[in-house]
C-alpha cells in the first residue's frame, strides 16, 4: 500500500531486461555488433518513454532517476542563465514541491538565485492569480509539479504553463511529473512545459533510471561531463537494462493507461469510503477531484503517525507518512503544513498509495486491522478524546 514509494517489476519488464543482464552486455559506445545491438535497444526505449508523454525521441534524456532529472533541469538551466541572462535571477516554486526542487532551489540560492514560494490553497492547488502576480522581469525559473507526492493533489500546469510564457516566452516552465506519469494522461505539447522529469521504479520498472524530458528549442547547460551520451547532455556509460526496463514499463503503461486508472481509482474511492465510514475522527488529505487516482492521504486525529506505521508493518500492511525520499529526516510534512493543517492533523497523518496489483481483499483487510490499531493506540493514549 505504498505504490507512490516505488512499485514491483511488472513480469514483461522483467523478460524484457534479462537478455541484457545476461547475454546482450556490450557498450552502447563500441562500434561491433554487441554494441550497435545494446545501441538500438537504447533508441527504442527512447521511443516508447516519448510516447508516453507525448515528445518526440530525441527530446529525451535518461538520467539515474526523478532526482537527477529534477536537479538537471534546475541547475542547468540556471547554469545557462548565468551565461546568457543574469538578470533573470528569480526562481518560482511552490510551497509542496518534492524535496529534490526544494534543496536544488536552495543550493541556486549561493548563486545569486531568488526564490519565491507560490502558496497553495487547503486543498494544495496553486491558484492561477497568485502566480500570475509573481512573475516579473527578473523570472527565469517557475517549477511547480504535475502531482503532488503526498496528497496527491494534481495542478493546472496548462493552465499556469499558458500564464508564464503569455507573460514572457523566455520563461523556463519545469514540472516534476515523477508521480503523475503512467498513471494520468500526459501531453508535453498540451502542458507547453519546456521540461518534465519522470522516473521509471513508480511505473513499475528498474530503480535506478529515469528520464528528462527538454524541449527540443529549449538549452540547458549539462551536470556531468565525460564521453558524450546522452547527445552530450548526461555523459556516462549508459545503464543499458534498466533503460531497457524503463522502456517496456513506459510502452505498458500506456497502453494499460485508462484501464489502469479507473482500476485504481475505484480502489481508492472503495478505500477513501470505507476509512472515512468505518473510522470515526478522520479527514481526507488534498482535493477530492484533481487528485491522481491511486493517492489516499487521511489525517487519524488522536494517533501518531510514525507509531501507525509500525503498527500497521507488523500486521503486513505497509504504508507510509509522507515522501520516501525524506523519512530518514524524520520531519513533519511540509506540504500538509503549507496546506494549513495543524500539528495534530499532522502528525496524525499516513498516506496509502494504491498499485494495480492490490486488491479488494487487501483493501478491506486494511481497514479491518486499521480499525483495531487506531482503536487500540487511542485508547492508550493520555489525552482521551471522544473522535465524532
Amino acid at each position: 500500500m505504498d505504490n507512490a514509494a516505488s512499485t514491483p517489476l511488472n513480469k514483461a519488464v522483467i523478460n524484457e531486461m534479462l537478455p541484457f543482464i545476461k547475454n546482450d552486455y556490450g557498450n552502447p559506445s563500441s562500434v561491433h555488433e554487441k554494441g550497435r545491438k545494446v545501441k538500438l535497444a537504447i533508441q527504442n526505449s527512447r521511443k516508447r518513454v516519448a510516447r508516453l508523454i507525448g515528445a518526440n525521441s530525441s527530446e529525451i534524456f535518461f538520467t539515474s532517476g526523478g532526482t537527477e532529472s529534477n536537479n538537471l533541469a534546475l541547475k542547468g538551466f540556471c547554469e545557462y542563465l548565468r551565461e546568457t541572462n543574469e538578470q533573470r535571477k528569480q526562481i518560482i516554486i511552490s510551497t509542496i514541491e518534492h524535496d529534490t526542487i526544494l534543496e536544488t532551489s536552495t543550493f541556486l540560492k549561493k548563486y545569486g538565485f531568488d526564490i519565491k514560494f507560490l502558496d497553495v490553497d487547503s486543498h494544495g492547488i496553486v491558484e492561477p492569480s497568485c502566480f500570475k502576480n509573481l512573475l516579473n522581469e527578473k523570472t527565469g525559473l517557475v517549477s511547480i509539479m504535475l502531482a503532488n507526492n503526498e496528497v496527491g493533489t494534481i495542478q493546472p500546469i496548462s493552465e499556469l504553463s499558458k500564464i508564464t510564457h503569455d507573460f514572457d516566452k523566455n520563461i523556463f516552465f519545469h514540472t516534476d511529473a515523477v508521480q503523475g506519469a503512467g498513471k494520468i494522461p500526459i501531453d508535453v505539447r498540451d502542458l507547453d512545459v519546456d521540461s518534465l522529469s519522470i522516473s521509471s521504479h513508480k511505473i513499475y520498472g528498474p530503480k535506478g533510471v529515469g528520464a528528462l524530458y527538454i524541449k527540443k528549442s529549449r538549452k540547458i547547460h549539462p551536470l556531468i561531463h565525460g564521453g558524450g551520451q546522452e547527445s552530450s547532455m548526461r555523459s556516462g556509460t549508459e545503464n543499458v537494462y534498466g533503460i531497457v526496463g524503463f522502456g517496456k514499463a513506459a510502452e505498458i503503461s500506456l497502453k494499460n493507461l485508462k484501464k489502469n486508472f479507473d482500476y485504481l481509482r475505484s480502489s481508492r474511492d472503495y478505500l477513501i469510503k470505507k476509512i472515512l465510514s468505518n473510522i470515526p475522527g478522520t479527514s481526507l488529505n488534498g482535493s477530492y477531484e484533481a487528485r491522481l487516482p491511486n493517492n489516499v492521504n487521511i489525517t487519524f486525529l488522536g494517533v501518531n503517525g510514525e507509531e501507525l506505521i509500525v503498527k500497521l508493518d507488523e500486521h503486513g500492511i505497509e504504508a507510509s507518512t509522507g515522501s520516501a525520499c525524506s523519512t530518514n529526516k524524520q520531519k513533519s510534512s511540509h506540504v500538509l503544513k503549507a496546506m494549513g493543517l495543524d500539528y495534530e492533523e499532522i502528525s496524525g497523518s499516513i498516506r496509502f498509495s494504491l498499485g494495480i496489483q492490490n486488491t479488494k481483499e487487501e483493501l478491506d483487510k486494511t481497514v479491518e486491522i486499521l480499525s483495531l490499531v487506531i482503536a487500540d493506540l487511542r485508547d492508550r493514549s493520555p489525552f482521551k478524546i471522544k473522535y465524532q
